[in-house]
């Protein structure tokens, strides 16, 4: 059900920013933790690999389900794009981190989702989620209460393996 729920949220996503194309999302492998994704849109196919936090602490009021996303946009030539839901607002104008084997990658905010502040950093961040068996991404809510999510990387070298064969 969750899968389900994941895939829809995320063909919504995409027919929000799509031109008016036909989408078909279809799932390209399940990988521990994570899940691999491809999508057809107008440009081409969009390929990503998706997982949730096993664990937010403190839950924030009003908290939705987070989820980690690294896109494949061969059409826009664009590979291990890092995009972080967090399933609450962030404070407006301030960073996120996220921690992963001793690395630290500046993020950030809008509303409710974060993007690496240095996109020349995609690389390495898709390189150290691949060697890492954990990942810790830290904001601030719109209510000023820092928050913790911890994420599992266990699937995450399978699951970019599949959007690049794929994207």
């Amino acid at each position: 059900m969750l899968k389900a729920t994941m895939v829809l949220s995320l063909a919504a996503s995409l027919a929000l920013t799509a031109t008016a194309s036909a989408q078909q999302v279809r799932i390209l492998g399940e990988h521990r933790s994570w899940t691999s994704y491809a999508a057809t849109e107008g440009g081409g196919t969009v390929c990503f690999a998706m997982t949730k936090p096993d664990s937010v602490t403190p839950t924030p009021d009003g908290y939705s389900q987070a989820y980690i996303y690294i896109t494949n946009r061969p059409a826009e030539s664009i590979t291990n794009e890092f995009n972080l839901v967090a399933g609450f607002p962030f404070q407006p104008d301030s960073m996120a981190t996220i921690s992963v084997g001793g690395q630290v990658f500046n993020l950030f905010t809008q509303n409710d989702a974060a993007w690496l502040d240095d996109k020349g950093q995609s690389d390495a961040l898709a390189s150290a989620i691949r060697a890492g068996s954990s990942m810790v991404v830290e904001g601030t809510t719109a209510a000023g209460i820092k928050v913790t999510e911890n994420y599992s990387l266990s699937g995450a070298t399978a699951a970019q393996q599949s959007i690049g064969a794929e994207c």
